[in-house]
């Protein structure tokens, strides 16, 4: 008769094991969840009547591949977050609907193509992509994206799951994803327990903060974009690479791509094809700035003393950075690459010849009820090419 007792022994602790691991984890979310309600943002404050950006998503998935949210969808969302544009890029989407208006968002049309070295993500065809198979040769892609006229980027090319594992193409191609949700969620992964969990637990009280807490950048994917862009001019890009969890909102409050208002005044034309190639030219200029939105707005930002269209500046220049207005100690201005940050904080010494990386970071809520430097404000790099004979 003491053999069945004996024998459901292991199977009550194991049970009671496992329960106590979730009431554990349960625990620890529900503390991250209370320290959420403390978080506070914006960290730098709105300006008033500053002029608005034209502010929106790129790199954002719907029904018509493995998205959960229908376009119209997207759009709700894209609205309520308070953006004027949505950059769709469905896998291997090469027939996407035409560039259209929807609920006050502008939906404009790309794709994500999958290639047997990665994801290729491209915008801004003037002509339907021809000639690319799924998982194809990579190169056929990126000639495939260029003959129709659009601006191929490196979608994630810096990730455990997904890397761009070709080295010809990656030369080739103008875009890079420096910044990528998706890229983000996949590291927090790594560390459930000191970055998942913080996550997860914030979200259910504060979404934004959660999604937030993710944003904990790497160095590797700087390392690379800097070493492709000492070759050529190079365009920096932050990939929502929204499915629709979390929600779109959340990640677009978090994360966009802004249009200065001295590069394109706003309101967008109604017709939805001009203001598609309104929109996709400045992203494709590599005048955009890439916006952590939930820190604060970028009005006031620039970076100046290099050539806006070649983004380029010889040996021994010194940019200058124009921050918005902001409480001392909230903000800072982090340099990588061939660029030397003055004593003032606001001004670069180029000593290359290479690439410089300029990104304005503010000190954010952190996981607990401190504080942790996050990127706010990150433009495409400068690259620094020889300084003239006889200069």
């Amino acid at each position: 008769m003491s053999k069945p007792i004996t024998a459901r022994r292991p199977l009550s602790l194991a049970i009671r094991a496992v329960f106590g691991v979730l009431f554990l984890l349960l625990g620890v979310a529900g503390f991250f969840a209370f320290a959420a309600g403390f978080a506070d943002y914006p960290v730098v404050e709105p300006v008033p009547d500053a002029k608005p950006w034209i502010r929106g998503a790129y790199h954002v998935h719907t029904t018509r591949s493995d998205g959960n949210g229908t376009p119209a969808k997207v759009a709700r969302e894209a609205k309520a977050a308070g953006l004027d544009f949505v950059v769709l890029t469905d896998h291997n989407d090469f027939k996407p609907p035409a560039a259209t208006w929807m609920d006050g968002v502008l939906l404009v049309p790309g794709v994500e193509i999958s290639t047997s070295a990665g994801h290729l993500a491209a915008f801004g065809m003037q002509r339907p992509i021809e000639g690319v198979k799924p998982w194809g040769p990579p190169e056929e892609a990126v000639a495939a994206v260029e003959a129709a006229g659009g601006t191929a980027v490196l979608a994630h090319p810096v990730q455990t799951k997904n890397p761009w594992k070709d080295e010809a193409t990656a030369h080739q191609v103008p875009g890079f994803e420096l910044y990528s949700a998706d890229t983000f969620f996949r590291q927090a992964l790594r560390s459930p327990v000191s970055r998942l969990l913080p996550a997860v637990g914030a979200s259910l009280v504060s979404p934004v903060h959660g999604v937030m807490l993710l944003a904990v950048p790497e160095p590797r994917p700087t390392e690379r974009y800097l070493e492709l862009t000492r070759e050529r001019k190079r365009i920096a890009l932050c990939g929502n690479d929204a499915h629709g969890v979390p929600a779109y909102e959340d990640i677009f409050n978090a994360l966009d791509m802004e249009l200065p208002p001295d590069v394109l005044p706003g309101p967008l034309s109604q017709n939805a094809r001009e203001a598609a190639a309104q929109v996709t030219q400045v992203l494709a200029s590599g005048q955009a700035l890439c916006v952590f939105r939930a820190l604060g707005a970028p009005a006031g930002f620039a970076l100046e003393g290099f050539d806006a269209n070649t983004r380029e500046a010889p040996v021994g220049t010194v940019l200058t950075v124009r921050l918005p207005e902001h409480t001392p100690g909230t903000v800072e201005v982090r340099v990588w690459g061939d660029g030397r940050l003055q004593p003032d904080g606001q001004h670069i010494e180029l000593t290359g010849p290479g690439a410089v990386q300029v990104e304005v970071w503010a000190h954010a809520p952190g996981r607990f009820f401190g504080h942790e430097w996050r990127p706010w404000l990150v433009p495409s790099p400068v690259r620094v090419v020889p300084r003239p004979p006889g200069i």
